[in-house]
């Protein structure tokens, strides 16, 4: 008869061996065990130079993984070929280390337990090395409960032991410091009849974790006494006061520090405005201006919050006074209230109120009419200035030769200080003369640069009016009947004034005057002489 078809099995007897393990492979032959036979092995299709019934593989790699088959020999006689038996050689995963529960992450101070995992490998019976080296006492559990410290930065790694196989080591699980609550806010002031959201969190922590895979409970305070304690890190709260929050979890609850506090405002229906006193459209440099917040409403007591460009000043008083302005308290001003009775209750802001400050200080214009007159006609003086309808008084003077000083003087005229009316009248005008005016506003009071002056020329005293060059060239200048000529005043610099009529027709008495045009000093030297002609 043909002998039996022979077997493959494997010592031990599973089809899937990790890498470093030993394997023994046999080939048996049902009654034959008696026999003298000599055997003849392959893997796959590849013939193995082994002739014993058996033969021990040490340290497997995965390159002895395969489909392993054996025939038998005898007296020239052979058994068929076994049906092929696969080894399966299963190099260890690397391992996690995970913590029970399963947080993504570990702080300094907690108690948990870690966990040492092979994907693959739950049928096995490995033993486990951890690092840091403390934690092997003993060696061989996948896991252990610890209170994790400071000194374990460096993490918690493992790797799993059978027979010569080891895996690697994990990646480390980091421990990272004791965490602190971060406590935000939708906004800060509850509106009226409705509620600010606050939102708790505990950080670092992983991106994808929510808080319930985090495991943080959210503890909750309001001015330092407890408040609510939620699994959700979010609550709507309608009352003032200073809130902070922070995280617990686990048993015994470990703790995050307190976050920072958060203070929360209740808005009142009262509504603060901001005026200015006085109320102009611009103001100078070295004006004095108040800045006032009024709240109507009932007779609370208030305290009061100012903010100028949307930085927050001093002071807490309902009156923001400038002395002395200057473009830099130009801005937009705004102001709210909180009651003295209950400092968390506040109004809204105001509108913002511009104030608009020049650094340049105004000049007025003065005009004239006549300036061309008959002895004891009138004369008008009109005075205009910027923004004529923001409380201005003004000042009238007449300009008075100062001949040692080689300046002029400015002289009040009668019932000219302080006047309301822009405009003010000479009665009885007789003599050649010249007028400037300024103006006046505020407490304390404020005051412009003086005029340009202004002439006004009587036609009974002058001859004639040229420039000096002219004189200088012999031109005659006197006759019967000469009118005045226009002033080249504003074309030259250097002018001559004939101001009286000789007694004899050969002399002329002329009085020199140098205009001053950057100081806009008229009449500032005199010099006499005599041209005779």
């Amino acid at each position: 008869t043909d002998p039996p078809k022979p077997t493959v099995t494997l010592q031990p007897s599973r089809t899937q061996i990790y890498s470093g393990e030993t394997v023994t492979v046999r080939c048996e032959i049902q009654g034959g065990e008696r026999a003298q036979w000599t055997y003849e092995w392959r893997r796959g299709q590849k013939n193995i130079h082994e002739t014993s019934s058996e033969y021990r593989i040490s340290r497997l790699t995965e390159s002895h993984g395969g489909g392993y088959s054996c025939r038998a020999t005898r007296s020239s006689s052979w058994t068929e070929w076994s049906d092929s038996t696969t080894l399966r050689v299963t190099v260890p995963s690397k391992p996690t280390v995970t913590l029970q529960p399963p947080w993504p992450q570990i702080y300094s101070g907690e108690t948990v337990t870690v966990r040492c995992e092979i994907q693959g490998g739950e049928g096995a019976q490995w033993t486990y090395e951890w690092r840091p080296a403390k934690l092997n006492t003993p060696p061989t559990y996948s896991e252990y409960r610890i209170t994790v410290t400071e000194s374990d930065s460096g993490g918690y790694s493992c790797r799993g032991k059978r027979s010569f196989s080891r895996t690697e080591w994990s990646d480390a699980l980091t421990v990272v410091s004791k965490p602190k609550a971060e406590l935000r806010a939708d906004r800060t002031a509850v509106p009226v009849g409705g509620s600010v959201t606050l939102t708790c969190s505990v950080s670092p922590s992983s991106s994808s974790s929510s808080s319930s895979s985090s495991g943080w409970k959210y503890y909750w305070y309001r001015d330092g006494k407890s408040y609510e304690a939620l699994t959700n890190g979010q609550i709507s709260v309608s009352e003032g006061g200073l809130y902070s929050c922070r995280g617990g979890r686990g048993e015994p609850v470990y703790y995050t520090e307190d976050s920072e506090s958060v203070r929360i405002d209740t808005t009142v229906s009262n509504r603060p405005v901001v005026t200015l006193y006085p109320n102009w459209s611009e103001i100078y440099r070295g004006e004095t201006i108040t800045v006032r917040c009024e709240i109507h409403g009932g007779d609370t007591e208030w305290d009061y919050e100012w903010e100028i460009n949307s930085i927050k000043k001093p002071p807490n008083q309902n009156e923001y006074k400038i002395k002395s302005a200057s473009s830099s308290n130009s801005g937009n001003y705004r102001c709210k209230g909180r009651m003295k009775s209950s400092q968390y209750k506040t109004t809204e802001w105001s509108d913002s109120v511009t104030l608009t400050v020049s650094d340049n200080k105004p000049r007025p214009v003065l005009t004239v009419s006549p300036s061309w007159l008959s002895p004891g006609a009138s004369v008008t003086l009109n005075c205009e200035v910027e923004h004529p309808s923001a409380g201005w008084s003004f000042y009238w003077y007449k300009a008075v030769p100062d001949l040692s000083e080689k300046s002029s003087s400015y002289e009040l005229l009668p019932d000219g200080s302080g006047t309301a009316q822009d405009s003010y009248i000479i009665h009885g005008q007789t003599h050649t003369a010249g007028y400037v005016c300024r103006a006046g506003r505020g407490d304390p009071e404020y005051h412009t640069d003086h005029s340009q002056p202004k002439f006004v020329w009587s036609a009974g005293q002058f001859v004639s009016l040229c420039p000096f060059n002219e004189l200088m060239l012999g031109h005659h200048f006197y006759s019967p009947g000469f009118r005045p000529l226009k002033s080249h005043l504003h074309d030259n610099p250097l002018s001559l004034f004939i101001l009286k009529l000789p007694k004899r027709k050969t002399e002329v008495n002329i009085f020199l005057s140098l205009c001053d045009q950057t100081k806009l000093n008229f009449l500032v030297f005199f010099s006499y002489f005599s041209v005779f002609i």
